[in-house]
């Protein structure tokens, strides 16, 4: 195993988002293992089955709230098949660059798809928590969670375009930034690493849990469904996008207001 393991370590993010960093990012690294060289497997197949898995698990949830019976082993099958569909998301991405053969559309097909099991997710929850309750408010908090989410992802974007609107050597600069920084990154925990300096890591990564991303969203889902609290983690939802949907917006105006270029060009987080 210890070559070839070791080669797929080095596909993971360096950068990996919070529950993806330490859950869903190694076991994908276990079962690429066992498939990365099966050839008719792809990493665009792999994202097209992370996508049906997503949807398979809103479909359950769905189904499960509108029939009202075995509501909580549905809602247990579908928080395993939404971990189920992140594995797969990570295991694309690191498959692509083992075999050397990332692409601009796999790169945009995982991205978009990404957006749409937010959306799915967050509708499934929130329709069956309207169900439970009869309250709209579940309804809402979900628009607005997925609203604002949407915008974070927008105002990132948006700030990438104008800058490179008006400076053509941007990505160049940035790309070389963000390799100068995955540098350190790697020196950090992993493969090779002591139990301490791994520790030091792993401490360290829980910050990522307030930044409230994709894999926070996993978690907080799964912690609904297995839980049944689902009302709670949606007000959780909506809170935590609608303060970082403001705080991006003001905080990349600022700096294109006041040309703060330099900062611009770091890692630039949703």
């Amino acid at each position: 195993m210890g070559e070839k393991f070791i080669k797929l370590w080095e596909t993971k993010n360096k950068n990996d988002e919070w529950w993806s960093s330490f859950v869903t990012s190694p076991l994908a690294i276990l079962l690429n293992w066992f498939v990365v060289d099966i050839r008719w497997i792809t990493p665009n197949l792999l994202t097209s089955i992370s996508f049906l898995v997503a949807l398979l698990a809103s479909a359950l949830i769905l189904a499960s709230a509108l029939v009202l019976t075995e509501t909580r082993q549905a809602f247990i099958g579908a928080a395993l098949l939404i971990n189920a569909s992140l594995v797969l998301d990570c295991m694309d991405g690191q498959m692509a660059k083992y075999r050397g053969v990332s692409s601009r559309f796999g790169s945009y097909f995982d991205k978009v798809t990404d957006q749409i099991k937010i959306f799915a997710w967050f509708g499934a929850i929130s329709y069956a928590s309207f169900l439970q309750t009869g309250s709209i408010v579940p309804i809402f908090l979900a628009f607005t969670g997925v609203t604002f989410y949407s915008l974070r992802v927008y105002v990132k974007y948006v700030t990438i375009f104008i800058e490179v609107e008006h400076d053509i050597t941007y990505l160049e600069k940035s790309s070389r930034e963000a390799a100068a920084i995955n540098s350190q990154r790697s020196k950090v925990g992993g493969i090779g690493q002591g139990f301490k300096q791994n520790l030091f890591w792993f401490l360290g990564e829980q910050r990522k849990f307030f930044l409230f991303n994709e894999a926070v969203f996993v978690f907080i889902l799964s912690v609904a469904l297995l839980f049944n609290v689902i009302l709670p983690v949606l007000w959780l939802f909506a809170i935590s996008q609608l303060y970082y949907g403001f705080v991006r917006s003001w905080q990349r105006g600022s700096q294109i207001h006041n040309s703060q270029h330099d900062e611009l060009l770091k890692p630039m987080e949703k």
